[in-house]
């Protein structure tokens, strides 16, 4: 039955009197270095700039930057690195506390009324705050009250009873600790954030090459010669990583970007501290391939076949280092080009021009996100992939390979510290071996299972470090009922968002934490590339919050108290935690000595920089010798493979059939330019010209087949539900594919999940589209 969600019908709260934005030519440029300037103004420019430029890790996506060589500094030892999400999530933290009265003003009801950007940006958690049975708001309480009633909860619920989750918001020893208490109360139901994004590349790589995280390191960009980006727009998510794709065009290689929707800063892209750039901006997609949402497989497939058929394929590559060719062309050459075309829209021509790009190239690297992974079958997305790479020996050595572009700054070091069901089998002997203990042996419960278990009933608590379950879900009106009968959650925040309001427990704990800039001692995170940083943390803003280590430690003595092999006392020293992550977690040896060695504030970069300058000293670069560190074993060199065999593995995938309706739409999900994961800071979207949210993005033909005039309501429904008073726009996007804002409109997102990794098909959803009487 198809439902609606409550706040689809409230306009964006900028929206009313606001006129269109003017379109942009270009990404980046002087409108991001004017909202930074006017960020640090409102915030005090000497506090921006000695909070950016502090030694700790960026606190937005993972391409990495900060730690030990100081903030805007990347693995590569560039200074300036810095975006303006990076300024946003910054400012976050410097906002205000929320004045005490709030609680009194806010119910419920008022809670459920506001956008995500006015809970965001509603302060500062100070105080932890409660809400019992029938009680109508938060109200504040003691921290003794709050961990005492989150333990005895927790204690309460059976091991089967109870699930904990992780955002990438979190260190890696916050996540080693929350996943250690699991184990030790006897729960495999451990997950994180991934788990609604990327993990489909985990499944999907680690079945592939062996291992579930990219195989290049931030230095490979700097020697490939064709990056083909497929399903991502890190003009917007990933703004520094555009630096590197401006050098890639200066030398003189190709970029070809695969997205059903044209992105402005995709096309061009003004990088600000290039000066040429600025000026006269620099061209990024040599070709621009928009194929139907959910063709990107069959699209794959093309190019696989023109290689094969081309006879460019890497015959001594394939026969040495891989398995399973055979079957995989096998495969390719029983499918018929005239499927292909059909499938993906792409015309064959296009298809093999990527293609002979491909076939010419030295050296390529295949990137990619959500527009890959979330869908039913991103596993297989994500091993198509894969397969291409191997086709020409483009994964397992330098300057080529494969990269997932991850989305939170520690969202891979979360996972790789253990925060999953099921933990890897070396882990697992390692825990036996050093805390003579062996963990549940159950497969657990990924994010899903977890979600569908607590809509059955069958939860009574949860421990969440950080994160918007709620708002990161599919189908928002079943995450609700389903959160609401969960018998008490606790969430450690820094600020409020829609799981606050939306998702509340019959019983709800909101604790307030200290950002990584705050905490009292140092922590790590790891990069997409597997690179480990050290943030020293500094000085708490506001008195209160407490560190998540801390709270975890102090939930694990009431819980447990002398129970176990673990000392919780002990393990309030970080530097603690990191010993015991180097004795459990393979890769993470090197993470016991991080704090040997660390670089004194006289060895950072300069204060001030010139353009994309490499300034840290040769010693110094990329920190090596101050501790900070590859992960081991992620990078495969000279074709040798984490997998039983030694190999890679080739896939044998059919192009998918597609069941659409001849009345319906594939509707795919995305983030704003003024917007993080679930958290949105501004309610326009800068690049895509759209002041408000509330809007569906069309290709024009589809609005005149449809018989709709450009800005009409209309109403939108799925199988899941509808959202009503919709406003129809008219955008460059492949026809019979439409475009909605993330998280608004996962009301209208089924459940559906890829039954490998459990990762929702955010990015396909069979929608239909009525004008509003």
């Amino acid at each position: 039955m198809s439902t609606t969600n409550e706040t689809t019908n409230r306009k964006t709260d900028t929206a009313a009197g606001t006129k269109p934005l003017k379109p942009l030519k270009s990404g980046g440029g002087w409108q991001a270095v004017k909202y930074s300037l006017k960020l640090s103004a409102k915030y005090g420019p000497l506090r921006m700039w000695r909070a950016m430029r502090s030694q700790n890790t960026c606190k937005t996506c993972a391409v990495g930057m900060g730690g030990q060589v100081g903030g805007m500094v990347n693995e590569g030892g560039h200074f300036p690195e810095v975006c303006k999400k990076s300024f946003q999530a910054m400012a976050s933290d410097l906002q205000p506390a929320i004045p005490n009265d709030f609680w009194d003003r806010y119910d419920f009801p008022r809670l459920r009324a506001m956008s995500p950007r006015q809970l965001e940006h509603a302060g500062r958690l100070t105080q932890p705050v409660y809400a019992g049975p029938g009680e109508d708001r938060y109200r504040p309480i003691s921290w003794d009250e709050a961990l005492q009633k989150t333990a005895d909860a927790l204690k309460a619920a059976t091991a089967e009873r109870s699930f904990f989750y992780a955002s990438g918001r979190s260190s890696n020893e916050a996540g080693f600790l929350l996943q250690l208490l699991a184990r030790q109360m006897g729960s495999n139901y451990v997950n994180n954030c991934s788990y609604y994004c990327h993990q489909a590349t985990g499944a999907g790589l680690a079945s592939a090459v062996g291992s579930g995280v990219g195989t290049i390191r931030l230095e490979d960009l700097d020697g490939c010669d064709l990056y083909v980006l497929i399903g991502a727009n890190p003009a917007s998510n990933h703004p520094r990583l555009m630096t590197q794709l401006m050098h890639l065009k200066r030398r003189g290689g190709r970029v070809v970007v695969v997205n059903p929707l044209k992105e402005v800063g995709l096309v061009n892209f003004k990088v600000p501290s290039d000066v040429r750039s600025m000026l006269f901006g620099t061209d990024i997609a040599d070709l621009y391939i928009q194929p139907h949402i959910g063709g990107d497989l069959a699209l794959m497939t093309g190019v696989a076949k023109a290689i094969i058929e081309a006879g460019e394929t890497d015959t001594d590559f394939l026969h040495d280092h891989t398995e399973g060719y055979e079957r995989f062309r096998a495969m390719v050459e029983s499918t018929d080009w005239s499927e292909i075309v059909e499938r993906s829209g792409v015309p064959r021509d296009v298809v093999e021009k990527l293609a002979d790009w491909y076939a010419k190239s030295e050296a390529t690297v295949f990137a990619w996100a959500m527009g890959i992974t979330h869908h039913a079958n991103g596993v297989q997305n994500v091993q198509m992939i894969a397969n291409l790479a191997c086709l020409r020996g483009m994964v397992g050595r330098p300057d080529a390979g494969l990269m997932p572009l991850r989305g939170h700054s520690n969202v891979q070091g979360v996972g790789s510290v253990g925060v999953t069901p099921t933990l890897k089998k070396a882990i697992v002997e390692r825990y036996e071996k050093r805390l003579g203990i062996a963990p549940p042996a159950s497969p657990g419960y990924d994010t899903m299972q977890c979600m569908l278990a607590a809509g059955r009933g069958e939860m009574d608590a949860a421990l969440m470090l950080g994160g918007n379950l709620y708002g990161s879900n599919p189908d928002s009106t079943f995450a609700a009922e389903a959160l609401q009968k969960v018998g008490l959650t606790c969430i450690l925040s820094t600020t409020l968002n829609t799981h606050h309001a939306h998702g509340r427990s019959r019983e709800m704990i909101v604790l307030p934490v200290l950002p990584r800039d705050e905490e009292p001692q140092a922590t790590t995170q790891e990069s997409m590339f597997s690179y480990v940083r050290l943030s020293e943390g500094g000085q708490p803003r506001f008195e209160g919050p407490r560190s998540e280590v801390s709270i975890l430690t102090d939930l694990g003595r009431r819980i447990l108290g002398e129970e176990g092999t673990i000392d919780w006392e002990e393990m309030q020293s970080h530097e603690a935690v990191r010993k015991l992550i180097s004795e459990l977690i393979p890769g993470y040896e090197a993470i016991g000595k991080i704090d040997q060695r660390r670089l004194e504030p006289s060895e950072t970069p300069p204060r001030f920089g010139l353009g994309n300058l490499h300034v840290l000293p040769a010693q110094h670069n990329k920190g090596k010798d101050f501790g900070e560190f590859h992960v081991g074993g992620r990078h495969p060199r000279d074709g040798r493979f984490n997998t039983e065999s030694g190999k890679a593995k080739l896939h044998a995938i059919a192009v998918p059939h597609d069941d659409l309706g001849g009345d319906q739409f594939r509707l795919m999900t995305i983030r704003s330019e003024g917007q993080f994961n679930t958290v949105v800071y501004e309610e326009h979207d800068l690049y895509r010209g759209q002041e408000r949210r509330d809007v569906i993005l069309m290709a024009e033909d589809d609005l005149k087949r449809l018989g709709i005039e450009n800005d009409q309501p209309v109403r939108v429904s799925s199988e899941a539900g509808e959202m009503r008073h919709v406003r129809a726009r008219a955008f460059d996007v492949r026809p019979g594919n439409v475009v909605m804002y993330y998280p608004e409109a996962n009301v209208l997102v089924s459940k559906e999940v890829d039954p490998i990794s459990k990762t929702p098909a955010f990015k396909r959803t069979p929608v239909r589209i009525a004008a509003e009487a």
